[in-house]
């Protein structure tokens, strides 16, 4: 199969034999952006204008402090908070200034309700709640995903040598396979999809029993007859268990600046 430049990060990915090759690239893109934004970006006005307006995630904060720099964290959260007490504040008048009604005074704090998505604002939902679900690594990671669906839908599509390898994989988590999956649904022919679906469920299905078989076994292994029992393939079977279930990688080290 010819390489072409878009299709190398995904062949990448797949010689891993990793559990899921879109964990993989989204370990990567991920841990790209946050040494992009703590590195000598942090001083460029364009990004922190894009950093202090989505500002960032729970998880991608706890990254950006573990992986260190100081400084740059510091930079970043100074005029992300400038920003943020700027919007409080406008905010702030404009309820205070507002006729008063039952109910209107809390609205300013109140919780997006469970479930609801970050295009499902309530009527009235503010920039506070609605910066809750903005961050700015998870819209570059989300900008490139897309791209890397249709570099896997192209790959499926012409290249059957491609698919071939693909179901000598471990397969995918659950939640990019859905991902995959929808795409495929959505862009494929009918033809196209009676050749390719079938053959991903078949691979999914026999990835997800061998997890099975890992994580049982781990199991058996702490009963006192097979403690002198090989551990076969199974002395990781929790966190790939776990990936498999819901992505990402549970046993990675903190991410650190080198």
């Amino acid at each position: 199969m010819k390489e072409k430049l878009y299709t190398m990060e995904v062949m990448e990915a797949l010689e891993q034999d990793d559990e899921c090759p879109c964990c993989h690239l989204e370990r990567k893109i991920e841990q790209d952006t946050i040494s992009f934004v703590l590195g000598a970006s942090y001083m460029e006005d364009d990004i922190r204008a894009a950093t202090d307006q989505a500002g960032f995630c729970r998880h991608h904060t706890k990254m950006m402090f573990d992986y260190g720099n100081s400084l740059g964290n510091a930079w970043i959260l100074k005029t992300r908070m400038e920003y943020v007490r700027k919007q409080f504040s406008a905010q702030s008048r404009g309820r205070m200034t507002a006729p008063s009604s039952k109910g209107r005074s809390s609205f300013l704090f109140k919780r997006r309700k469970p479930g609801a998505g970050a295009g499902t604002e309530e009527k009235g939902e503010n920039w506070m709640r609605a910066s809750e679900h903005t961050c700015y690594v998870c819209q570059r990671f989300e900008e490139t995903y897309g791209r890397i669906l249709k570099t896997f839908l192209h790959l499926l599509r012409t290249e059957p040598e491609f698919l071939s390898k693909l179901l000598e994989s471990k397969g995918f988590c659950l939640p990019h396979f859905g991902d995959l999956y929808e795409a495929c649904e959505r862009e494929l022919s009918p033809q196209e999809a009676e050749k390719i679906l079938p053959a991903l469920h078949q691979l999914m299905e026999q990835n997800l029993n061998r997890i099975q078989a890992d994580i049982d076994w781990f199991i058996d292994k702490f009963d006192y007859r097979n403690q002198d029992a090989d551990w076969r393939t199974s002395k990781d079977a929790v966190q790939r268990t776990m990936q498999k279930l819901v992505g990402t990688y549970p046993a990675d080290p903190v991410f650190k600046q080198k």
